[in-house]
C-alpha cells in the first residue's frame, strides 16, 4: 500500500506550534534594532559602529518558539571599524560594547553581561540579544572575539548564509523547515540535549545532496518525505562514526564546530537520531491514515493534526468549512 502524505497536518505543526510567531519576529527586529541605534549613537564608540547583521537561527530562518516561558534568543552581529589601539586586546571590542550599554539610560537598568563572544542584553520573560562584537581586519580577515582567550576566531557569516541558501535551495525550501522539527524534538521533547543549533544545522545541510535528487526527483518533495531522508541519511552517517567527527563550517572559514559539543554528548545524539529516525520511518511508511497521523503524534505531540478547516469539513461536511476556515485563529508563524 501506498503511505499517506499528511503535508497539511505538517503545516499545522509548523505554523500552530513550531514556528517563531510573526510577532516575537517583529519583535526582535524592533529591539535590535533599538540596540543598534544606541550603540551608534553612543558618545565613546558610535563612530566604529558600521552595520548590524542577523546571525545564527534568526538569520538562517530556523528559529523556533522556546518551550513554555523560556526566552527566545538571537544573535547579531556588531560590524566594527578596526581600531588600531585595540589590535593587542580583542576582547576590548566586547568591554567597549558592555561599557555603552552600561552607561545608556535605558539599557543600563536592564540586565547584560559578558559573554565569551558577545553582550547579552536581557528583556523581563521574553528574550534576549546577543550583541557579537565583528570586525574586518586590516588584513583581510573577518572575525570575532574569543574575550575568554583575548583573541580573534575567523568566520564568514555570508558564506554560511549562502551555503544555507543552497542546500535549502536543492530540496525546495525543505531543509530549513526540517531543522526546526528536529530543534523542536530537540528543545520540546527533550531529545538529544545539549546538541547545539549550529552542530544540527551543519549536520542536517551537510546531507543535502544533488545527486540523489537527480536520481529521484521526489527525493525532497515535501516536508515529511525530506525529514525521512535527512534522518535516514543522517543516521547511516552518525552510525558510521563511532567517535566523533569533526565538523567543519560550511562556510569555508577554515574553523570547526568541534569545541561544541562532547563525545558524551555526540554518543547521546547518536543514539537518539537512530531512534527517531526508525520512528520517522515508521509513521511515514503507515498506508492507514488515522494509525499515521497516531505515530506521528508520539513524536510530535498533539500538534501534529489536520487544519481545522479539513476536521470541521469531515464532521460537518457541508455547513461549516468555511466559518472554520474564517475563524481559524493560528499563529501566522513565518513563512518557508
Amino acid at each position: 500500500m501506498v503511505p499517506v502524505q499528511l503535508t497539511a497536518c505538517f503545516n499545522t505543526l509548523l505554523t500552530d506550534t513550531v514556528n517563531l510567531s510573526r510577532f516575537k519576529l517583529e519583535l526582535l527586529d524592533e529591539r535590535v534594532g533599538n540596540v543598534y541605534r544606541a550603540l551608534k549613537e553612543d558618545e565613546e564608540i558610535g563612530h566604529l559602529v558600521l552595520d548590524k547583521i542577523p546571525q545564527g537561527s534568526w538569520a538562517q530562518r530556523t528559529i523556533i518558539d522556546p518551550v513554555g516561558d523560556n526566552e527566545f534568543d538571537a544573535d547579531f552581529l556588531l560590524l566594527m571599524e578596526e581600531n588600531p589601539d585595540w589590535h593587542d586586546s580583542p576582547k576590548t571590542y566586547i568591554d567597549k560594547v558592555y561599557a555603552a550599554l552600561h552607561r545608556h539610560s535605558r539599557y543600563g537598568e536592564m540586565p547584560h553581561s559578558r559573554k565569551c563572544r558577545c553582550v547579552r542584553l536581557v528583556y523581563k520573560n521574553s528574550m534576549h540579544v546577543d550583541i557579537v562584537p565583528y570586525v574586518q581586519l586590516s588584513d583581510g580577515r573577518s572575525v570575532i572575539v574569543n574575550r575568554d582567550d583575548n583573541c580573534w576566531e575567523a568566520t564568514d557569516p555570508e558564506g554560511f548564509t549562502t551555503w544555507m541558501r543552497q542546500q535549502d535551495g536543492i530540496t525546495g525550501g525543505n531543509l530549513r523547515k526540517v531543522i526546526r522539527l528536529m530543534k523542536y524534538l530537540r528543545d520540546h521533547k527533550n531529545s538529544f540535549t545539549g546538541t547545539r543549533s549550529i552542530i544540527l544545522t551543519t549536520l542536517l545541510g551537510n546531507q543535502v545532496s544533488a545527486t540523489k535528487k537527480l536520481l529521484d526527483p521526489g527525493y525532497y518533495a515535501n516536508v515529511p518525505t525530506t525529514l525521512l531522508h535527512l534522518v535516514q541519511d543522517l543516521n547511516t552517517y552518525l552510525q558510521a562514526n563511532t567517535t566523533k567527527p569533526s565538523i567543519a563550517d560550511p562556510s569555508g572559514s577554515g574553523v570547526t564546530f568541534d569545541h561544541r559539543w562532547t563525545q558524551a554528548t555526540y554518543t547521546y545524539f547518536r543514539e537518539r537520531i537512530r531512534v527517531h529516525a526508525a520512528e520517522i520511518e515508521d509513521a511515514y511508511h503507515e498506508p492507514d491514515k488515522e494509525t499515521s497521523i497516531e505515530l506521528w503524534q508520539d513524536l510530535f505531540g498533539s500538534g501534529f493534526k489536520e487544519p481545522e478547516s479539513q476536521q470541521s469539513s469531515a464532521k460537518f461536511p457541508a455547513a461549516t468549512t468555511s466559518v472554520a476556515a474564517v475563524t481559524t485563529t493560528g499563529r501566522s508563524g513565518r513563512a518557508g
